[in-house]
């Protein structure tokens, strides 16, 4: 199965660069790679050789567990099966362990790293050394203690990176001479670990035992690795930031041997990929100046016709200077590069000339397929451009993905089984009642309740696009891809079965324009798989012969928390006041979303919010570079 990566245009050529001036911003090495496959392919690199490097002795290695490993152990069982590397002398610490936490209890790290790793291997159990959740309380400090001599001084130490910084359990005001020990989960973290519970934050551990900052800086060698955007800002502070314990990682920069992995958009914020002209030579392409100029009027909160040579000249950008022609052609062409993104008409205006605009105008009306990752993503991130090319008379069809069903609160399923009973419907709340106190944290929801959950949230997808006219019956389609039918927040791979009901309702529709889902915040996670499935039925359809497929165009929206840097953007849709309030109120038909969503992160913003907050800050950023000010923006990249 292909992997999905952003398109590149220009940037830092790091041919025969020397290490010394690649790295000359951070403070701990970070090496990027496409996306995470491939860096754990690297890192496996290391493990393998370190591994059979050592003949005289055991050797010894710690790792974690989440989802940042998954790539990596399942490419070391591969090794492991051809026959290229041996366990048998190998000695496995693991950092950390929930507390309280039994060893078969199906979310314990103890339970998934012997899944996914250990059980597949020819490790001796004697060598493996996981903290024990169930350690009576009044022995933990010696037993912490007793962890804490296994777990130093380790050979090769690997380990993922939270959001915050996070290594293990060492959240925010740990110390660099943190030991082995118990710590007290804080609010954020156990929210953020409520999603191996089936989102239920009453039976989330609320302690855990964690080697220390002190203990992890013990070891000979330590590969840190983070992947997806959400561990951008992470990987920034942790590289180049200074130490500083509300970042726990950062202490990691005063060991002498260590490096960070990082797929394409963990290390999006490095200065090296931000302003690499800060960095070495260049290869200038019309977006790649683009985004030069743009990060250069925000350095100098400047719009782009203000710029001087000066400017360009204390920037580190003489060297476009010297590319592209004077300071005030520059200004003169990216100004007008980037005034050419912004339309009304998302779908091309009929009749009009196109030659400037990101839409072409015929065909008229178009036939227009949007890719919904989950049953609200179609109007969280694109509503307004949505509502537009409804309103313009395209044909405009939604396809979601996913039923959705485990972000539905067990609490919103008997509201509506009550609401049922009192319309004089059948009395089934007991029943459902009844399947929801015999959920297992950690097992899969009944079937019977996740059907429930799904047709509640198809009955909100319908409600919301039919409150802007389109026709729910003959235009929203519903895939339920079999992936994501696992029961529970860890889903079952992608397969040919999924690929093949997205080619069908291709081959169906032969839409003109196609709208998917571009934000990589989770390499594991829905999105990143339902577009990486459709651009796969996308290629194989070319390959069967297709002939509409050629004259296909797709587009990339992001959802509610991060949004396209504008030296991406291809289309910038502006929304009025009014499109803004009749995008808001579709998100609110979403009943089942508000106010308890199940797994919403640290951000406490309602979908509606975040959704509203990014689009007007998107249309303050191109009112701030000089172009007309509007309400909001959606703004969209064209793959091809």
């Amino acid at each position: 199965m292909k992997h999905f990566t952003l398109p590149k245009e220009g940037g830092l050529i790091e041919k025969g660069l020397p290490k010394g001036i690649l790295h000359s911003h951070e403070k701990i090495s970070a090496e990027i790679f496409d996306e995470s496959r491939e860096a754990s392919h690297k890192i496996a690199d290391i493990i393998v050789d370190a591994i059979n490097g050592c003949r005289d002795r055991t050797f010894r290695l710690g790792l974690t567990t989440g989802n940042t490993p998954v790539s990596l152990y399942h490419e070391l069982t591969r090794r492991y099966n051809e026959g290229k590397v041996s366990f048998k002398n190998v000695e496995v610490v693991t950092i950390d362990e929930y507390y309280p936490s039994g060893k078969d209890e199906r979310q314990s790290r103890n339970f998934i790293i012997h899944e996914s790793l250990l059980d597949k291997v020819d490790i001796k159990k004697e060598n493996i050394h996981i903290p024990d959740g169930t350690v009576p309380q009044d022995r933990l400090s010696e037993y912490c203690a007793e962890f804490d001599r296994i777990a130093s001084g380790l050979d090769l130490l690997v380990i993922g990176v939270g959001e915050q910084g996070q290594v293990g359990f060492n959240e925010a005001g740990s110390t660099e001479k943190s030991r082995t020990r118990i710590v007290k989960l804080p609010y954020k973290s156990r929210k953020r670990q409520a999603r191996n519970f089936n989102g239920d934050l009453a039976v989330t551990p609320s302690s855990a035992v964690t080697i220390g900052i002190g203990t992890m800086l013990s070891a000979g060698k330590i590969v840190l690795m983070a992947w997806g955007e959400g561990k951008a800002e992470a990987v920034k502070a942790i590289c180049e930031g200074r130490v500083d314990p509300s970042c726990p990682a950062s202490f990691l920069q005063r060991h002498e041997n260590i490096s960070i992995y990082v797929d394409e958009t963990a290390g999006s914020l490095l200065t090296r990929v931000v302003a690499p002209w800060l960095v070495g030579p260049c290869e200038w392409t019309p977006k790649f100046i683009r985004k030069a100029v743009v990060w250069l009027c925000q350095t100098v909160h400047k719009p782009i016709l203000k710029l001087t040579e000066k400017d360009y000249l204390e920037n580190s950008l003489g060297a476009l200077l010297d590319y592209a022609g004077t300071f005030d052609k520059v200004n003169i062409d990216v100004f007008n590069d980037l005034q050419h993104t912004i339309t009304g008409w998302p779908g091309g205006k009929p009749g009009a000339d196109d030659s400037t605009r990101p839409v072409s105008a015929e065909p008229f009306p178009k036939t227009v397929l949007i890719f919904s990752p989950h049953p609200d993503d179609d109007v969280i991130s694109m509503g307004g451009t949505f509502i537009r090319l409804v309103s313009q008379g395209h044909d405009v069809h939604v396809a979601y993905e996913t039923s959705g069903n485990v972000a539905v609160h067990d609490d919103v399923v008997l509201q509506h089984m009550d609401a049922a009973y009192q319309l004089g419907f059948a009395d089934k709340f007991d029943e459902v009642k009844a399947l929801v106190d015999a959920k297992v944290p950690g097992e899969p929801e009944p079937r019977r309740l996740l059907d429930i959950k799904a047709a509640i949230r198809r009955s909100e997808a319908r409600g919301a696009v039919r409150s802007f006219g389109l026709n729910a019956n003959t235009n929203v389609h519903f895939l339920n891809l079999p992936f994501y039918e696992s029961g529970g927040i860890k889903k079952l791979p992608r397969t040919q079965a999924d690929i093949d009901i997205i080619k069908a309702l291709m081959q169906k529709l032969k839409p003109h324009m196609i709208f998917m889902a571009g934000d990589l915040a989770d390499p594991h996670g829905t999105h990143r798989v339902c577009t990486e499935a459709a651009l796969e039925a996308i290629e194989q359809l070319k390959e069967e012969g297709a002939a509409w497929i050629s004259e296909t165009h797709v587009w990339l929206y992001r959802g509610a928390w991060m949004e396209w840097e504008l030296g991406r953007v291809d289309m910038a849709v502006p929304l009025s006041p009014g499109e803004v309030v009749k995008k808001r109120h579709a998100i609110f038909r979403h009943l089942s979303q508000k106010d308890i969503v199940p797994f919403p992160g640290d951000d406490p913003r309602e979908f509606w919010q975040r959704a509203e907050d990014r689009t007007q800050t998107t249309a303050r950023l191109y009112d701030e570079l000089g172009m007309a000010e509007y309400q909001a923006m959606e703004v969209f990249l064209k793959l091809y």
